[in-house]
């Protein structure tokens, strides 16, 4: 809790930013990317830095009404604690105000913010926000501050709709569970066992894995045991590398399973897929290319002619959209002014409307299980990587559907 003499400071400090700003309102703000940039899971990293800055031209061109150009300016933390507080007071340095984190995961967003808690509340008029990808339930919950916002479902909302998606399905009856180990690697396990456990008591747990985290290099034994379990359908929360390697060792075993996953898109893994892979693959995602409507088409197709990559990262537009919507409506762009705006705001971004939860401050927002099919010009519209296959919606689950319980106690200054 910040004592009456910061509390009247800040107080007199945003009071004079938002009539400064009044006076001359159009600035170039710009947002920091904290995060893994190199190392196995650097391009997926990259490509956030990148859809950041496809979704901001993006917003530009379509909202020509808004005044504030963003500059999106990259730090490459290498999966470092350590590393992203250094480069956190090199932002501050810098005058950077607005800082975005996702593929390091949810210890850096942590550690991020324990720090940003401490500066904000030693310094105001200098006050930083935190925008994270990062999906530990704890951010929102035990560690939920004023100062960060969660762009991304978190582990719970997403495998509860997993779980309902498998208890829905018939042909799953024996499941293999495979996940990295660290924090939301295990919470998706335990969270899966226990909603299966509700949803679906009959259905056999053929398997529980934790897999080190970036460092197997061949998924091949973990296939065979797979096989050899005699599981139906596989349940995981690999990303990246992890992800495209158990993929490709399943489908090099002859595996006849079906996948649920939440992040088949990350790269390499739509090629790892392949036709083989059509119809037994699940994608539980906030977005695809080719959800109905084919909204952000014009930052899909960017991507592409830009950076031969695929828009995988929507998180990174709706952080663009709130920041525009939260800037005009605040009339200044300083961070203790905007932050009183974010909270409960509700924008369109491309999955639909979207809302900050004031309670937590965790995003509610579609979700979209989807399957791996051939592209027919119709459903499916745009593929993934070249591959000539891509995304179809199978289901569509609604905020309201997706929303959990928060236990944030929220402090305010």
């Amino acid at each position: 809790m910040a004592s009456p003499l910061t509390s009247m400071l800040r107080a007199a400090v945003v009071t004079w930013a938002a009539l400064a700003a009044s006076s001359s309102f159009a600035e170039t703000v710009r947002i920091a990317v904290i995060d893994m940039l190199s190392g196995p899971f650097g391009a997926i990293g990259e490509n956030g830095v990148r859809s950041l800055r496809a979704g901001a031209d993006y917003h530009k061109a379509t909202h020509p009404g808004s005044p504030h150009t963003l500059e999106i300016v990259s730090f490459d933390n290498k999966g470092s604690s350590q590393d992203s507080l250094q480069l956190l007071k090199t932002a501050i340095d810098q005058g950077i105000r607005y800082v975005y984190q996702s593929t390091s995961g949810s210890g850096v967003a942590a550690a991020l913010i324990d720090a940003i808690n401490k500066h904000n509340e030693r310094n105001p008029g200098r006050e930083v926000i935190l925008f994270t990808g990062a999906a530990d339930p704890t951010l929102t919950n035990q560690k939920c501050s004023y100062w960060l916002y969660t762009v991304d479902a978190n582990v719970t909302m997403k495998s509860e709709a997993i779980s309902a998606a498998v208890a829905a399905d018939g042909n799953a009856r024996r499941l293999y569970l495979i996940n990295q180990n660290y924090s939301s690697g295990q919470q998706f396990a335990r969270d899966v066992r226990d909603q299966l456990r509700r949803r679906k008591p009959a259905a056999e747990i053929a398997g529980d894995e934790l897999v080190p985290i970036g460092q197997v290099k061949d998924f091949s034994p973990y296939a065979a045991k797979i096989k050899a379990s005699g599981a139906d359908t596989v349940v995981t929360f690999n990303f990246g590398p992890d992800l495209y390697l158990l993929v490709k060792a399943a489908h090099e075993a002859g595996l006849n399973v079906t996948f649920y996953t939440a992040f088949a898109q990350t790269q390499g893994v739509p090629t790892a897929l392949g036709k083989d892979a059509a119809g037994r693959v699940k994608l539980l995602a906030y977005y695809h290319s080719n959800i109905k409507g084919f909204p952000g088409e014009e930052v899909v197709k960017s991507m592409k002619s830009r950076y031969n990559e695929d828009f995988i990262q929507m998180g990174t537009y709706s952080v663009i959209a709130l920041l525009h919507e939260a800037f005009g409506k605040a009339r200044s762009t300083q961070a203790a002014t905007v932050a009183r705006f974010l909270e409960g705001m509700k924008v369109q971004s491309l999955n639909g409307e979207v809302e900050l939860r004031k309670a937590d401050h965790q995003i509610q927002q579609t979700l979209f299980l989807a399957n791996w099919a051939k592209v027919d010009g119709k459903e499916v519209r745009y593929d993934a990587e070249g591959t000539g296959y891509g995304w179809r919606t199978e289901r569509t689950i609604e905020p309201y559907v997706a929303m959990q319980p928060t236990s944030c106690a929220m402090k305010r200054p």
